[in-house]
């Protein structure tokens, strides 16, 4: 990996990211916002800590671990990544209330147009904040986007040490299956339990 100096990365300040989507996907993956590491690459998730990348692995959702760099092979799983928020800050307590229901907004509009089957929105509290629902827990949420059905996941950020990447992965395989994908193309049968 590539190693940037503080400098390099303070300059990846307020950079956009390009988002990994396409039309129809099976889960469109939703970060807070990018961090100065995934702005410097241009690489969701790309910062060392973050367990995004093995949990989705752990949890099938891709047949073998992945890097940053091939997050474009993520389409060929029927998978995308965007985010609430399109700017790049140091840490997401950087974002203000108003852009976080601007990014909400946003969002909706992104989903309506793109029609995933899911929205994965990677933090609880992110959520809340987005689309005002301060009731949110982790797990399936009763409201849609269109037909698009939202899933709240844990934070992978390695910050968040409530959920161990075991647990996360656990919660990313419940979608995976309510998703209806193996992750290998395959199809799943499930209940999914409301919460």
């Amino acid at each position: 990996m590539t190693r940037f100096t503080q400098a390099e990365l303070e300059a990846a300040r307020d950079r956009l990211v390009p988002d990994v989507v396409a039309d129809g996907l099976h889960v469109l993956f939703c970060g807070i916002n990018p961090g100065l590491m995934t702005a410097a690459t241009g690489h969701h998730f790309a910062r060392p800590g973050n367990r995004f990348w093995p949990v989705l692995h752990l949890s099938g959702f891709t047949p073998r671990l992945m890097k940053p760099a091939e997050q474009r092979e993520l389409l060929s799983y029927g998978l995308g990544i965007t985010n609430v928020v399109a700017r790049a800050t140091a840490r997401a307590d950087e974002l203000s209330a108003q852009e976080y229901v601007e990014g909400g907004r946003q969002l909706t509009a992104k989903v309506t147009r793109l029609r995933p089957r899911w929205l994965a929105v990677v933090g609880v509290t992110a959520y809340r904040a987005a689309f005002g629902d301060r009731k949110a827990r982790v797990g399936p949420q009763e409201g849609t986007i269109g037909d698009t059905r939202v899933w709240v996941l844990p934070n992978p950020s390695g910050l968040n040490a409530h959920w161990t990447a075991a647990t996360m992965a656990e919660e990313y395989a419940r979608l995976r299956e309510a998703a209806g994908e193996d992750g290998h193309g395959g199809s799943v049968s499930v209940t999914i339990p409301r919460s």
